[in-house]
């Protein structure tokens, strides 16, 4: 597959996670299993902004969960940060995950430790030793996402848009390839939504691509860029400047 991409589908198709019954048992999963998305041809070069957009229940979670390996690809081929997901194996997950960022919506912090030690231990899970060096890499992530004066506080003490910052923090760690964020601003209120956009634009800016999926038109107005739409167990590329005139 094309290297040049640092997310690769082709002809995927895409089963509900508790549909899957392991990665050698294709024909029983086929059998059995929901499929939420078939056909799927998506390719996202090293910069590049995406929306995936569509309703509830579209598939847009289902094929990010896809991408970070929460679920595993059976059909099709895929690749993401150099990793192939067809004949990726267990152990090698968290290494795939060392190149790409995951941002949630419901944050998933440590709620017992505070801003450093949040992003300490993921340092640290991924194989970081020198303190001198984690302590710099933290201080430089939360410098780019305006947090540098919160590094004590717990995670209850910052505000829901802070919060979103901390796991953007946390996501940008390891360097990634690629961001992946599943409607990050679902919970926000619109100015801190919007602050959200363009700290993930100056991301892209910086060469890591994102692909996020949202359902919130206004952002996507204010902040035009690249989208596919999810329908019908299919995407396609869409004209947002078209379907939203």
């Amino acid at each position: 597959m094309d290297e040049k991409y640092v997310v690769s589908l082709r002809n995927v198709s895409i089963y509900h996670a508790d549909s899957v019954f392991g990665r050698g048992s294709e024909e029983k999963l086929m059998r059995q299993g929901e499929m939420v998305l078939s056909e799927i041809n998506l390719h996202v070069a090293p910069g590049e902004f995406v929306y995936l957009i569509g309703r509830v229940g579209s598939g847009k979670s289902s094929l990010l969960k896809t991408l970070y390996a929460e679920v595993p690809l059976l059909t099709g081929e895929g690749r993401i940060a150099g990793f192939d997901l067809r004949r990726l194996k267990r152990k090698q997950i968290p290494y795939l995950r060392r190149r790409i960022g995951i941002v949630f919506q419901d944050y998933q912090l440590l709620t017992d430790r505070n801003v450093f030690m949040n992003l300490y231990y993921v340092l640290k899970a991924t194989g970081w030793k020198s303190e001198a060096q984690i302590r710099e890499r933290i201080d430089k992530v939360l410098g780019v996402v305006q947090l540098g004066s919160k590094s004590y506080k717990m995670p209850f003490e910052l505000s829901g848009g802070e919060q979103q910052r901390l796991v953007i923090a946390r996501a940008l760690l390891n360097d990634p390839q690629v961001l992946l964020a599943d409607e990050p601003t679902g919970n926000l209120d619109p100015l801190t939504a919007d602050g959200i956009m363009q700290l993930f634009q100056q991301i892209a800016a910086q060469g890591c691509a994102v692909v996020m999926s949202t359902h919130n038109t206004s952002l996507i107005e204010n902040y035009p860029a690249r989208a596919i739409l999810f329908a019908q167990g299919k995407i396609r590329e869409i004209d947002l400047k078209a379907e939203l005139s």
